[in-house]
């Protein structure tokens, strides 16, 4: 079951001091699902998502009696988009440098309303009732929102690319929540070695349900290699991990994939509070990258008291 987006309930307000705009945020999935500032929309229809984040934003408008301000990330073109929505419904993009530049200024503007532990909380809830899908897209959005407004190695970041890494195995998508939970060990292997053992722990749990051989031995050698790091670090502390490491040694060698300590990846190379070189891979390869927002995204584009058909204009 999905949650409506309904500006009139005071719990889906935004704050009234969040400046310089109100500022709402929306993620459209590669399945078109779409969500505005934590909330799966109900699609009904053939209703295209763009439309769907337009009416629910005008509709913030409307209701506060002021221009409101979105960040759109839409997966299935792979393109950021920032939007101003007026009360009279009408809506364009602007370009990056048109909107407060990047850094705490804007993050703080886009997060004030909004707090992304209340959003956590509303996906532990769908989770609880078993509504994996919900969960999982939520669990995305807020990951790629807080990826693009704090970068990927942030506290924030990681936490929630964790839950969508979990909620992943629990659907069943054992290869994406490997891939996940890897880029959150990765990372934490290069920021904070010494918390790292329990990270390096889910990746592996989500890697011994791998089937492919392939991948099981391009990702069982980044493993290895982690555990690898941690043991010759003093770190590897607890029975469980040190059976979890064995297990993946055994079977990249029953794969006959054996792995020798020089190829370590250079990602993991890194102490913490080392800064990586420009060549050095990037911490997150697996994200798509997008591609910035500019002025005249038509699709994002409306003239005043237009709307979707069966919205008030």
């Amino acid at each position: 079951m999905t949650h409506s987006l309904t500006p009139r309930d005071e719990g889906n307000l935004p704050a009234l001091g969040a400046q310089p705009l109100i500022r709402l945020d929306a993620y459209v999935a590669e399945d078109g699902s779409t969500v505005v500032n934590g909330h799966l929309l109900e699609m009904g229809g053939m209703r295209p998502p763009n439309e769907a984040i337009l009416d629910a934003v005008a509709m913030f408008a409307r209701t506060l009696g002021a221009p409101v301000a979105a960040t759109v990330i839409d997966r299935t073109v792979q393109q950021v988009a920032r939007l101003r929505v007026h009360p009279d419904g009408s809506s364009r993009t602007i370009a990056d440098e048109d909107d407060l530049p990047p850094g705490r200024e804007r993050t703080a503007a886009e997060e004030a309303g909004f707090p992304p532990l209340a959003r956590v909380e509303r996906i532990i809830q769908h989770a609880q009732r078993e509504e994996l899908h919900a969960a999982f897209v939520l669990a995305s959005a807020l990951r790629e929102h807080l990826t693009l407004r704090r970068g990927a190695e942030d506290e924030l970041s990681l936490e929630a690319r964790a839950i969508e890494a979990y909620l992943a195995y629990l659907r069943g998508d054992h290869m994406l929540s490997t891939v996940l939970a890897l880029t959150v060990a990765r990372i934490r292997c290069r920021t904070d070695l010494n918390r790292a053992a329990p990270d390096v722990a889910r990746a592996t749990a989500a890697w011994q349900r791998l089937w492919d051989e392939g991948q099981v031995a391009t990702r069982g050698q980044e493993l290895l290699h982690m555990w690898e790091r941690l043991s010759s670090a003093g770190l590897l502390r607890e029975p469980a991990h040190q059976a979890m490491a064995q297990a993946v040694r055994s079977r990249l060698a029953q794969g006959g994939r054996p792995v020798t300590r020089s190829s370590a990846p250079a990602a993991l190379t890194a102490g913490p509070g080392t800064a990586p070189s420009p060549e050095a891979a990037p911490v997150a390869p697996e994200d798509k990258p997008l591609k910035p927002t500019r002025r005249g995204l038509r699709r994002f584009t409306r003239r005043a008291g237009r709307s979707s058909p069966g919205q008030p204009a």
